[in-house]
């Protein structure tokens, strides 16, 4: 009789298999079983040997720990997705499925770090989202700049800007050049969640991507999850996340100012100030009748002939943004004396390429021994507090007494 694994849950083979997008077919044949070995484990009606164990850690680059963990619970999870409608569904479920393992740093950080407070506007919309329109949209774009005590001026940092209102901003490879961006607000905490794609883009493309993700958090939060499997209201909900996103980087007043010119040339020398592609600030000002549509029609011919849908002027000179909470909470735990990284692979089962690569943290640093914290004390609180993202200073470990 063969022996399985006690407590396997075939639920988290199903997730490590789909974050590395292979088929269960290939998976078996690399590991050595049958497709139907992988189908019972994947159901729970059996359970691998511990040798098999082994290969499929090794396979799908997890820790064999993982697969014992409890299974995550049932929720009613709002995930919105910028990409392309060729986007295949096991890139969407790979995407979702390192949302998920962001959230499962996210929840070990938390332990010993308080991370930025959550601050994001609840704005005045239509509950139906079919409902919402350009006014109300432009009003929404109003309101959180003014909510967040920002001007009509360019934003420095998109990133930075979302990050110091409790977003937890990450930059990872997607797998898929179909897939932009996803975001999502935790059930529980409200917490905002955004994973933008690196597989393609720049820096204003990237920028954007946040932004966009943002129009997603504030209008469409509490959004019926059945609308999402609808074609139709995927369509409108992301048309709206669109005008949100370049209403709220180039606000009428301001950029109407800066519009001096219809033409090409005169918006690559507000490119640097502003940070967005032409291409979006050609589209603002047509929405805006800043262009006839004719004036825009004749520069989106030049636009092409240039070859700019592929590459824009000043691209390849402005730096992307990038985050830093979660980076500068595991560097802030590295000011003690238990490993870090073999603790959170312990609770998570997530290994430390995995870690650095949705934490930011670099291969180096990842292989640093001082990369540890001591275990928490029951009478003191080990709870250190994150400083801004945009603060430039380093961020120290704070100590203080638990209260009464």
């Amino acid at each position: 009789m063969k022996l399985g694994t006690p407590g396997f849950v075939g639920e988290r083979l199903r997730e490590a298999r789909e974050i590395r997008s292979l088929q269960a077919m290939i998976l078996a044949e690399v590991v050595g079983v049958s497709p139907q070995a992988i189908s019972q484990y994947e159901t729970g009606r059996s359970s691998p040997s511990p040798d098999v164990l082994r290969r499929i850690a090794e396979v799908l680059g997890v820790y064999e720990h993982f697969f014992i963990l409890p299974a995550r619970a049932d929720s009613e999870r709002r995930i919105f997705f910028r990409s392309l409608s060729a986007a295949t569904k096991a890139a969407r479920a790979r995407a979702e499925r390192r949302l998920m393992w962001l959230g499962d740093l996210v929840d070990y950080i938390s332990g010993s770090v308080e991370l930025p407070a959550t601050t994001f506007p609840e704005l005045d919309l239509p509950k139906d989202h079919n409902q919402i329109s350009a006014v109300d949209i432009e009003s929404a774009a109003e309101d959180a700049r003014a909510h967040w005590g920002m001007r009509d001026s360019p934003i420095v940092n998109v990133v930075a800007l979302l990050e110091n209102h409790g977003a937890i901003v990450a930059r990872d490879r997607l797998g898929a050049e179909s897939l932009d961006s996803l975001s999502e607000c935790d059930g529980q905490t409200g917490r905002p969640y955004v994973l933008i794609g690196t597989d393609k883009g720049t820096c204003v493309r990237w920028r954007y991507d946040a932004a966009h993700e943002l129009g997603h958090i504030l209008m469409h939060r509490n959004i019926d999850r059945r609308s999402l499997s609808r074609q139709t209201d995927l369509a409108t909900v992301e048309d709206q996340a669109h005008r949100f996103a370049g209403a709220f980087l180039l606000p009428l007043t301001s950029f109407g100012e800066d519009f001096f010119a219809a033409s090409l040339d005169a918006m690559r020398t507000m490119k640097p100030k502003w940070k967005t592609s032409i291409g979006t600030m050609i589209m603002r000002a047509r929405q805006t009748d800043l262009l006839s549509e004719d004036t825009a029609r004749r520069l989106w011919i030049t636009y092409n002939r240039r070859g700019w849908r592929k590459s824009e002027p000043l691209d390849d000179e402005l730096p992307p943004e990038e985050p830093v909470v979660l980076r500068r909470a595991f560097e802030l735990l590295g000011a003690h004396q238990v490993d870090v990284l073999h603790d959170v692979s312990t609770k998570t089962g997530i290994t430390s390429a995995d870690i650095g690569a949705l934490s930011g943290l670099s291969p180096e640093h990842l292989r640093r021994s001082e990369l540890t914290v001591t275990l928490r004390d029951p009478n003191v609180s080990n709870v250190v507090p994150m400083r801004r993202a945009c603060n430039p200073d380093p961020v120290r470990p704070v100590r203080r007494t638990r209260p009464d």
